[in-house]
């Protein structure tokens, strides 16, 4: 399927910014089942200093913002997308599977989320898929989907103790149980058609987990699937911090406004 992707960001403040540096991952990657047909990304209030690929092979845009109080970013393209159940294969990130083995600050384990894992623990053994999706709908009971309730540094033990959550919410818990479980797992942010729904108010985020024998293998918890032909692939890291769309720093007091407008369409 090719999809047709418009994803515009608007950062607003109430008074100029002295100084900002921000790096953007919104780029599509190739990969397994998925090839990026066009794409370009313009940048209103800032400029572009230098783009490179970080060590999990994400495109990054660095971009510097000064004595501004406004930075518009419109990324859009067009992609062609596989369906293949989620199954991404050995990847080809630079980065060795240890890496996602170890905890980060979101992803650390609780008592609460230490206890979801080991419902799923006796099956591990038996079948690696079988039990990662076992484990995404554990993950999917015990966080229900709720906008507004978390932020982007709530962390997965705090989502399990509220019982609720969003799609960045959904994967680090998922990652973080199975980590805990022995298995490597990522983050992954990017985009998803959904079904009668044209404007989207976010970009969207699922977890990868590596398997034996199939390779990485995403699980989107807040649409209890694995990614099909609507998804397309953005960045991967540990965790959310390192797949954010816009990460970075600034300088001042000023009060920033953020507005989202997406759409993704066949």
């Amino acid at each position: 399927m090719r999809l047709k992707i418009s994803h515009k960001t608007i950062y607003s403040y109430d008074q100029p910014v002295h100084y900002a540096l921000l790096q953007l991952r919104l780029t599509p990657r190739n990969s397994a089942g998925q090839s990026v047909v066009s794409w370009r990304s313009t940048i209103a209030g800032g400029d572009r200093q230098v783009s490179f690929d970080d060590q999990f092979r994400n495109r990054v845009d660095l971009v510097l913002m000064q004595d501004t109080d406004r930075l518009e970013i419109v990324s859009e393209g067009e992609v062609d997308v596989e369906d293949r159940a989620g199954v991404v294969g050995p990847g080809e990130a630079l980065t060795p599977h240890w890496l996602f083995l170890r905890r980060t600050l979101a992803t650390a384990p609780g008592a609460q989320l230490r206890k979801l894992a080991r419902q799923v623990e006796g099956a591990l053994a038996e079948n690696q898929l079988n039990a990662m999706h076992m484990l995404s709908e554990a993950v999917g009971a015990a966080v229900t989907y709720q906008k507004g309730t978390t932020t982007a540094a709530t962390t997965a033990e705090e989502a399990v103790q509220a019982g609720q959550g969003v799609c960045q919410d959904h994967a680090h818990v998922m990652i973080a149980a199975a980590r805990h479980l022995g298995r490597p797992a990522r983050y992954v942010s990017g985009y998803l058609m959904m079904e009668g729904v044209t404007d989207q108010e976010a970009s969207h985020a699922w977890a990868e987990v590596f398997i034996d024998g199939l390779g990485w293998v995403g699980f989107d918890v807040s649409n209890a699937q694995c990614p099909d032909d609507r998804y397309v692939r953005v960045a991967v890291g540990r965790d959310y911090a390192d797949a954010a769309p816009v990460h970075g720093l600034r300088q001042g007091d000023a009060t920033e406004e953020l507005c989202v407008s997406l759409q993704v369409q066949q």
